[in-house]
This record gives structure tokens, C-alpha cells and sequence, in this order.
């Protein structure tokens, strides 16, 4: 029995044994299989990739050649161009070595001419001499004359010769002084006419308020410069506060905006109450009073000229009362109108005008500074349009643009308008310049004199009205001076702007010293 169980297990274990081999033997194959499989995968993936490098390595190779080929290109085109540049700085050394060497043959020959002239003056220097020589022998001969007789003869008619001269000179210079008397009596007579003229203030950039103490300083300044900002921008002028004692100044070109701001700053001093509102209702109010202010001025100008029944524009009126706060050299624009009016109603009358009509153009003629503060344009141009505007007559009109050249005169008015505003214009003392373009323009003077040769010394005088150069009396001779003296007017005229004239002398001085033992 034991026996059978042990045949039975042995069998068992056989067939066991048997059956396990055949299922390894079929998993081998199948692992086999599989194997092979990605074997083949792995192989054509292989290829695939083998096949993308040797594309990549062409692609590169084909990249590369054509940046080879690229380069090569530039390189060769800058070859060809450094090549036509070398050639062409080639071509200019070789010309310019071709022009030096005709420039030198030239030299060459030219300074072989100069010898040869130079020997040939001095031949014909010589036969000069001699031919001298012989006619001061034939002279003496013929004359009966030793050489000193005839020097003493020739000294004699010499001397006749320069006291004919000097006579010349004399009488040229009496008609000169006499010229000169009349002018001088003239400058005389208008220095005493402009004794008489209304006298007018000297307009400036500034004017300075008047406070009590440096507490109102720090109300006007304000917190962290609040008022005085308000007031700048209010008022339209730069304010000024600085060290100087119960003193801030106002400064700005115009002078209406300035007295406005005066008034403006002394009311609020006054009032004590400063702040942005109260800045902007006082600057209302004064604003307001000045136009009755100008307006009433305007009214009693027109009243002064007789002028009340020539029904003038109320605006016109207005213009002409704010050309009180307007200056032009130094010359107040409303003074100087008024003075142009009653010279060319003088002058109108005298001449068969009207007198009125020329008062009226007179007045009118500049009223256009009143606008040039406010308005683009020349106060010709902005005076024309607002009288034109108005309905102010034909001559009035070609006053304004006939004084300045910009119309020809069409009548006795404009042309006696156009007379009196020289005259008023070049009255002495009407007019004052800036003391820095002044000094400017009589440096420039002297510097165009000094910059000649042989000039020892050169000074303006008389305001700049004249000038004198002193030269070497040993290098200039007269007829040089005279020359001298002209071209030194002629550039002064291009290069200085002045008005009038400005007289050029040149001074020649010969100083001759013997001393009598």
C-alpha cells in the first residue's frame, strides 16, 4: 500500500516535472518572440535616427556653405572697394604730385623772371641816375647856374609853392568853422528850446512799495509762498522781497500792469487782510478804476487838443489815455503824441491844412503802443486796424503808416505828422538809452578804428556822436588819412546801429623839436 502511494507521488512528480518544462519551453519561445520583436523596433528606430543625423549633418553642411559663401561675398565686395578707394587715393597722390611739380616749375620760373626784372631795374635805375646827372649838368650849363643857386631857386618856388597851399588850406578851413558855427548855434538854440519842454518821468523796470514793518513782509509772502504766488499769478508781475528794509519791489516790462500791482499791493498793506480772495477782489476793483482812470485821461487829452467835437470812439479814447503807462526809448508814447499833435497843428496851419484834422492824426499816430503789450504785431499794423475799425478819417489813417515809410504820404496832415515825430523824436533830452547798449556802441566804434594799421589812438566823444584817430604821422600820409577816414565811416555804418551820425576825423600830428644853443 505504502508502496503504491509512493509509485503514485513518484509518477506524479514526473508529470509535473514533464509539464513545467513544456510550459517554460513555450513562455521561452514566447519571450523569444517578443525579443525579437523589439529587436526589430529597436533597429528601425535606429535606422530612423541614423537617417535624421545624416539629413541634420547635411542641412548643417548646406547652412554652413552658404554663410561660407556669404562671407566670402562681403569679403570680396570690401576687397573691390578698398581696392577702388587705394586706386583712386593712387590716382589723387599722383595728381596731387603732378600739381606740385608744375607748381614748382611755375615757382622756378617765375623766380627766374623776378631776377631777371630785378636785374633790368636795376639797369634801368642806373641809366635814370645818369640821365639825372646829365640834365642837372645841361640845366646848370643852359642857366649859368652853379648846383647850390639852383637848389636855392628850386627851395624858393617851393616855398611860394606851400604858402599857395597853405592859403588853400586856410580859406577851406574859415568855410569849414563857418559851417560849423551854424551848427553849433543850432545845437545851441535846440538845447535851449528843449529847456522849455513839458518834462517827462524816466519810465523804468521797477517800482518799489513802500510797507511798515517785515511782519507785512511775511503776510505778503503767506504760508510756504502761497500769497505771494497768488499775487504773481494774479497780477501778472514778478514780486521782489528781499532784505531791503520796509521796502518790496514790483518789476515787469509793462508799465500799466506794474502801477495796477502798486495800487493792488499798497490797498492790501492798508487793509491788513491778505489771502488768495482778497488779492483777487481788490486786483477786480482796481482794475475797474483804472479803465475810468485811462478813460478820463483819454477825455481830458482830447479836450486839451480841441478835439471834444470830433466824436472819437470811446475806445479810441481809452487807448489814448492808456498811453500814459507806455514808454518808447526812455520817451513817454502819451507826451510824446502830444507833442507831435501840437507840432503838426502848428505846422498844418501854416500851411493851409487843417489843424484840427492834423491834432487829431498827431494824437492818433502811435496810438497802436497802447496795444502791443497785449496784441502780436508792430503798433503801425495794430494801430491802423483799431482806427480803421473806428471810422477815423483817410489822413488820420495814412498818418499812422506814412511816419514809419510803410504808405506814401497822401496829404498835409500825414506829412506834417511825419515831421513832427522826427522833431519829437530827436528833441535832446527826449530820448534816453540804456547806459549798457550805449557803452557798447561807443566800444564797438573805437574798436573798428583801433583795429587799422598804423592807428597810435582812437577815442569817441560827444556822446558817441563822434570819433578821432590818431596815426602814425611818419606811416600815413594826408591823401592816406583822407582814405583812412572813409573807410572807417563806411564800416561803422555796416556794423554799428546809432541814430543820426557819427563824425570820423583822423588825426595826423608832426612834432618837430630843435633846440637853439
Amino acid at each position: 500500500m505504502i508502496i503504491e502511494v509512493l509509485i503514485g507521488s513518484g509518477v506524479s512528480l514526473i508529470a509535473g516535472f514533464f509539464i513545467e518544462k513544456k510550459l517554460n519551453d513555450a513562455k521561452y519561445d514566447v519571450y523569444v518572440a517578443q525579443a525579437e520583436a523589439k529587436a526589430k523596433v529597436i533597429e528601425h528606430e535606429a535606422q530612423m535616427l541614423l537617417k535624421n543625423a545624416k539629413n541634420e549633418i547635411v542641412e548643417k553642411e548646406l547652412e554652413i556653405k552658404k554663410q561660407y559663401d556669404s562671407e566670402l561675398m562681403k569679403i570680396q565686395n570690401e576687397f573691390e572697394k578698398k581696392g577702388l578707394l587705394l586706386d583712386q587715393k593712387e590716382k589723387e597722390l599722383n595728381e596731387l604730385i603732378q600739381e606740385q611739380i608744375m607748381k614748382e616749375r611755375t615757382l622756378t620760373r617765375e623766380f627766374k623772371n623776378l631776377e631777371k626784372e630785378k636785374v633790368r631795374l636795376a639797369k634801368q635805375k642806373e641809366k635814370y641816375n645818369a640821365k639825372m646827372k646829365e640834365a642837372k649838368r645841361l640845366i646848370e650849363r643852359g642857366a649859368g647856374l652853379t648846383k647850390e643857386e639852383a637848389k636855392k631857386i628850386v627851395l624858393e618856388q617851393a616855398k611860394q609853392d606851400a604858402r599857395a597851399d597853405m592859403s588853400h588850406i586856410v580859406r577851406k578851413a574859415v568855410k569849414e568853422a563857418e559851417k560849423n558855427a551854424k551848427k553849433e548855434a543850432n545845437w545851441v538854440i535846440a538845447q535851449a528850446t528843449s529847456r522849455f519842454a513839458g518834462e517827462f518821468a524816466g519810465e523804468r523796470l521797477i517800482n518799489v512799495v513802500h510797507i511798515p514793518n517785515d511782519e507785512i513782509k511775511g503776510r505778503i509772502i503767506g504760508r510756504d509762498g502761497k500769497n505771494i504766488k497768488s499775487l504773481e499769478s494774479t497780477l501778472g508781475v514778478d514780486i521782489i522781497v528781499d532784505d531791503t528794509p520796509n521796502a518790496i519791489t514790483i518789476s515787469h516790462f509793462n508799465i500799466y500792469r506794474r502801477q495796477v500791482a502798486v495800487e493792488v499791493i499798497t490797498r492790501l498793506v492798508e487793509d491788513g487782510r491778505i489771502h488768495p480772495a482778497r488779492i483777487e477782489e481788490i486786483h477786480q476793483k482796481v482794475l475797474e478804476e483804472f479803465e475810468e482812470k485811462v478813460l478820463e485821461e483819454g477825455e481830458n487829452v482830447i479836450l486839451e487838443l480841441g478835439l471834444g467835437n470830433c466824436a472819437i470812439h470811446t475806445e479810441l479814447i481809452k487807448l489814448i489815455g492808456k498811453l500814459k503807462y507806455r514808454a518808447s526809448y526812455g520817451q513817454n508814447a502819451l507826451g510824446h503824441s502830444l507833442e507831435v499833435a501840437y507840432l503838426a497843428g502848428t505846422m498844418a496851419a501854416e500851411m493851409g491844412g487843417d489843424e484840427l484834422l492834423a491834432r487829431r492824426a498827431g494824437i492818433m499816430h502811435d496810438i497802436g503802443k497802447a496795444l502791443t503789450n497785449d496784441y502780436e504785431g508792430s503798433h503801425v499794423t495794430l494801430g491802423y486796424d483799431i482806427c480803421k475799425r473806428y471810422n477815423e478819417p483817410s489822413e488820420v489813417l495814412n498818418a499812422i503808416k506814412a511816419h514809419h515809410g510803410e504808405e506814401e504820404v497822401k496829404s498835409i496832415e500825414a506829412a506834417v505828422i511825419c515831421t513832427a515825430d522826427a522833431l519829437s523824436a530827436a528833441r535832446p533830452g527826449a530820448r534816453r538809452e540804456v547806459l549798457e547798449s550805449f557803452l557798447k556802441r561807443v566800444q564797438g566804434i573805437e574798436e573798428i578804428a583801433s583795429n587799422y594799421e598804423n592807428v597810435r589812438l582812437a577815442y569817441a566823444i560827444n556822446a558817441g556822436r563822434e570819433v578821432r584817430v590818431i596815426v602814425e604821422a611818419d606811416l600815413v600820409n594826408d591823401d592816406e588819412a583822407i582814405l583812412m577816414s572813409q573807410e572807417i565811416a563806411k564800416e561803422i555804418e555796416q556794423q554799428i546801429s546809432y541814430p543820426g551820425e557819427i563824425k570820423v576825423m583822423v588825426i595826423r600830428e608832426v612834432r618837430a623839436i630843435s633846440y637853439a644853443s
